[in-house]
């Protein structure tokens, strides 16, 4: 379980995406922020095959959609702790199923999946656990890939900064060679760690790192 202050911390995230489902979804912000990185989990999982995929901090569930549209595998879960964001998911597709869980806990058999991927959201976790939790529900073989919202440079007081501090989560946005320590004490192996391709002229900087479950 997790511990009251944690379950707070859960309960305000909830809250705030069930307000701003609706602007989430919007067709700017989408292309704009979500949409890269989204693209690049796409390919990630298209060159891997992988047949058993969780989209961990779906939101609105764009990118679990995309993944059972283009991809075609054999199960697409989606997963969530804001009932906002899911009801919208829920209507966007019947064919991904839908979970309400944190990433700390989620509801799968231990080796059940061979892909986890998370984007935009792993500022909002207990990163440390939620690895862990990856590692726990992936196959031999399988992979998590986690996009970060990660400045290249330390900028203290930025929004993000602001927005995901919390006592449970002090590396809330860290660094390369940061993901890189938590991949490892996790369990994985490193594959692959790149910035988004993104426009030269945009200010967000964001991270991709691909940890393999030997």
């Amino acid at each position: 379980m997790n511990p009251p202050s944690r379950r707070g911390f859960n309960e305000a995230v909830t809250g705030f995406w069930g307000f701003a489902a609706p602007i989430y979804d919007t067709a700017l912000v989408q292309q704009w922020v979500y949409r890269p990185p989204q693209d690049e989990m796409i390919a990630l999982l298209g060159a891997h095959g992988s047949r058993r995929v969780a989209d961990v901090g779906c939101g609105t569930g764009i990118l679990a959609d995309r993944i059972e549209r283009e991809l075609h595998p054999e199960a697409v879960y989606g997963v969530d702790l804001s009932d906002g964001m899911l009801a919208q998911a829920g209507r966007r597709s019947s064919r991904v199923q839908w979970r309400t869980a944190p990433a700390e806990q989620l509801p799968f058999e231990d080796a059940g999946l061979d892909a986890v991927v998370t984007t935009s959201a792993f500022h909002w976790f207990n990163q440390p656990a939620a690895l862990r939790e990856f590692f726990r529900v992936l196959a031999p073989g399988g992979f998590a890939a986690v996009a970060t919202l990660s400045p290249k440079q330390r900028l203290p007081g930025v929004p993000i900064r602001w927005l995901s501090a919390n006592r449970l989560n002090p590396s809330h946005a860290p660094d390369p060679d940061e993901m890189r320590t938590m991949f490892t004490d996790a369990g994985f192996t490193v594959d692959d760690q790149h910035r988004v391709r993104r426009p030269v002229w945009t200010p967000i900087s964001d991270l991709i790192t691909v940890g393999v479950k030997s």
